[in-house]
């Protein structure tokens, strides 16, 4: 894909954020969550999952588009928001697109692509969150079926979702190779959403606990072959990571264009903020940083679009990335004063919601043990 075709979609959905977002974002912020009517209006607009195959209607574009989506809801300061349309056009899209059967396609694709039904991933489990060795959520075959038993937690999007892919324990004391993953319906008996958790930041993205109380699922339910799901999952997470990386830089640049508009305006000892040595070096530095993680950004985007991205790349670009954000978003808003620390400032939500990007999709921790295990060898 041309850069000019990139600027275009980025023109398009630019200008749909303002006029269906902007206005109503602050109140969703409050509400602590999206209205799920907003998944529609975004895939009236053509604005989800539109890498997927146009014969599931679908763009057909490169993923690049779907990763430019993301990037200007997180420049905007719609970090929840982005989180979650990360977790449904991202991840749980080409999950299904490159591990579904045809009649798993044309069940689930077709409804993401216009909002219709929106996707959740269930990983995490109250004693399973990095180590996703440690799943403890089990599928049991009984005859047709598949019966479901286990909860998840921390589950983005898990109040609105229509369809969840669930990692569940398929052949007990196998571990990672005993996992398999399932498209579970959320409208089957058994299946139950606990309340909206509430967070610290990202308000808008609904996080809630899943529960599966002898959920029978019919055995087309299996996602991929029976005990390859960590397989899968391993296949999928330079992409997961990717996203993740690209609401780092972009939040972290819109981040700095709030506050190059506020030291400009803003007037302290007879002279605007923007005058003092302490804020222009900030702002050089802010900068620099951002431009160094934008290149390693758009290197790794190229190689996930030729299908060469590593895992151990991918990794070095979420820890970078997201270590990044929260240490430049915190140095705007310090810019800020004690107006940064009100909500009354968009500076506020910027700080907030990037907190998080440090612990999911694989924490900093566990993204510098995957490195250093790539050049050790242990």
């Amino acid at each position: 894909m041309d850069n000019e075709e990139l600027t275009l979609f980025r023109d398009m959905a630019r200008r749909a954020y303002e006029q269906e977002i902007e206005p109503h974002y602050e109140s969703w912020e409050e509400q602590h969550i999206v209205p799920r009517e907003l998944w529609n209006t975004l895939g009236a607009a053509g604005l989800l999952c539109p890498d997927m195959p146009e014969e599931y209607g679908g763009a057909g574009t490169s993923p690049r588009v779907c990763l430019a989506m993301i990037e200007e809801m997180s420049r905007m300061g719609y970090g929840g928001l982005a989180s979650g349309y990360g977790i449904h056009s991202n991840i749980v899209a080409p999950y299904i697109n490159h591990f579904g059967t045809e009649e798993q396609k044309q069940q689930w694709l077709p409804k993401m692509i216009t909002g219709e039904a929106v996707g959740a991933l269930a990983m995490t489990e109250p004693g399973a969150g990095s180590d996703v060795q440690g799943i403890r959520t089990s599928a049991v075959r009984d005859g047709d079926e598949w019966v479901l038993n286990g909860s998840k937690i921390f589950i983005t999007n898990g109040i609105h979702a229509d369809i969840v892919i669930v990692a569940a324990i398929t052949d007990p004391g196998k571990g990672a190779k005993g996992t398999s993953l399932f498209l579970v319906d959320t409208t089957l008996p058994g299946f139950e959403k606990g309340n909206k958790i509430e967070k610290i930041g990202q308000h808008a993205s609904d996080t809630a606990e899943l529960f599966f109380q002898d959920v029978r699922m019919p055995a087309n339910a299996l996602l991929g072959e029976e005990n390859k799901g960590f397989v899968i999952m391993m296949t999928e997470l330079p992409r997961e990571r990717l996203g993740i990386a690209a609401q780092a830089v972009a939040a972290a640049e819109g981040a700095l264009d709030l506050t190059v508009d506020y030291v400009l305006q803003r007037k302290a000892f007879g002279q605007t903020v923007a005058s003092f040595q302490n804020t222009r070096f900030t702002l050089a530095t802010v900068k620099t940083e951002i431009a160094l993680n934008r290149a390693l950004y758009e290197k790794c985007a190229e190689e996930y679009s030729r299908n060469e991205l590593s895992a151990d790349d991918a990794a070095m670009l979420k820890y970078a990335s997201t270590e990044m954000q929260c240490s430049t978003v915190d140095d705007c808003l310090q810019l800020f004063g004690g107006y940064g620390y009100t909500a009354e400032y968009p500076i506020s939500r910027y700080y907030t919601d990037a907190r998080i990007q440090r612990i999911y999709g694989g924490s900093s921790e566990i993204m510098r043990e995957l490195v250093a295990r790539s050049m050790l060898g242990r």
